[in-house]
């Protein structure tokens, strides 16, 4: 990819890290016409059913679909998330509307998707677009075939250039195969469509499993996984890799555990697997699956802010160094079995890492008026 070079090797101020600062759902499940602006750590608060989760879902559909998976993988139920009052057309069609604004580099550039849930699951409308120009613009003309006409933005002595493209996968992740790149045009093309990917490639949704959690697992299995399972054979590796860090996930496990804690680690088990254990001095350990749940979310939730791309089961970009991307991490039921201390110390610990610009944070919470005092930390109330 191209979109970051950069002259000299200084790290890029966070302003000019491709970043997801607006999601869109026109029309998806409960939502309606919503547009929802996400800074660096941005909290959906609200009671069960006022769309929070759904937020989230549309957020991580946008961001597996921009690392290239098909469509029917991202939405396997996807007339779940067509809106209740939605009326069928002549040919028995509906389906739902999602987009977001990536900043970068390029400046803001917009993606807007609609989506066909039925009959049959296919992207009918595609919109890439910049400082209002359209870069690539694609629509359903033959619903007998499984393509969409493509048209992407040229400025050469062809101003625009046409052809299909599947219908089940993101155009504008297609985009920097399929364009040249030998016009003004064409590379402008090619660097929104590389942000808007960088961006969305970077993210990591994470719900920690407790029950998962108090298991020993596999030592070789040392990249986080959405829920955690793996806690102990992560700490294991990032014990040893990372003293700094791993000397604030101590603090942070110092403040929302209860009991003295005096280190985080692991134990070999001597049979390939490994558990995560508290030191609580003069000798004495507590093995995690003797915690509570709300500890244990608390404790992976905490790692997951402390750590990066290499250490998480995330798909990053790899061609683009890591100093140039943010990670966001999505979390949904961020509050799920945490007690007072436990939020105030994961907001603020949220809040100073979100604060770096290598990490952002959208999470759901039922209610959020904790997080609105946080200097930093966004909230927006889905509640009535």
């Amino acid at each position: 990819m191209t979109l970051l070079a950069r002259d000299g090797g200084a790290p890029p101020a966070s302003q000019d890290r491709p970043s997801l600062t607006e999601l869109r759902l026109s029309a998806f499940a409960a939502h309606r016409g919503a547009g929802f602006p996400l800074g660096p750590l941005t909290l959906f608060a609200g009671p069960s059913g006022s769309g929070k989760s759904s937020a989230l879902k549309a957020y991580e559909g946008l961001a597996r679909l921009g690392g290239g998976a098909a469509l029917d993988e991202v939405f396997p139920d996807p007339s779940a998330y067509v809106p209740d009052r939605a009326r069928p057309d002549a040919q028995r069609r509906r389906g739902f509307r999602i987009g977001c604004t990536v900043t970068g580099p390029v400046g803001p550039v917009r993606l807007d998707l609609a989506i066909q849930a039925e009959p049959e699951l296919r992207i009918v409308g595609e919109r890439l677009t910049c400082d209002g120009r359209t870069l690539l613009e694609t629509a359903l003309r033959d619903p007998g075939r499984r393509v969409v006409q493509a048209a992407w933005h040229t400025a050469g002595a062809t101003p625009v250039t046409r052809a299909p493209l599947p219908d089940d996968l993101l155009g504008t992740a297609l985009l920097p195969l399929r364009v040249a790149g030998k016009t003004e045009g064409q590379r402008l093309v090619i660097s929104a469509a590389e942000q808007v990917v960088v961006a969305l490639r970077s993210v990591f949704s994470c719900d920690p499993r407790p029950d998962r959690m108090r298991r020993p697992a596999p030592a070789t299995a040392d990249r986080l996984l959405s829920g955690c399972d793996n806690l102990a054979a992560v700490l294991w590796r990032t014990r040893s890799e990372c003293g700094t860090r791993h000397a604030l996930l101590v603090a942070a496990a110092r403040a929302g555990c209860a009991g003295p804690v005096v280190d985080v680690l692991s134990e070999d088990l001597g049979n390939g697997t490994v558990r995560a254990v508290l030191d609580r001095g003069d000798g004495l350990r507590t093995p995690v699956d003797r915690l509570g749940d709300g500890e244990l979310r608390y404790l992976a939730l905490a790692l997951v802010l402390l750590t990066g791309p290499r250490v998480l089961a995330v798909d990053p970009a790899a061609e683009v160094p890591e100093a140039y991307q943010t990670l966001t991490v999505l979390a949904d039921g961020l509050d799920r079995s945490l007690d007072p201390r436990q939020l105030r110390e994961l907001t603020a610990l949220a809040v100073r890492m979100c604060g770096r610009g290598h990490i952002r944070l959208a999470g759901a919470v039922g209610d959020g008026t904790w997080a609105a005092r946080e200097r930093g930390a966004a909230v927006v109330d889905l509640g009535p």
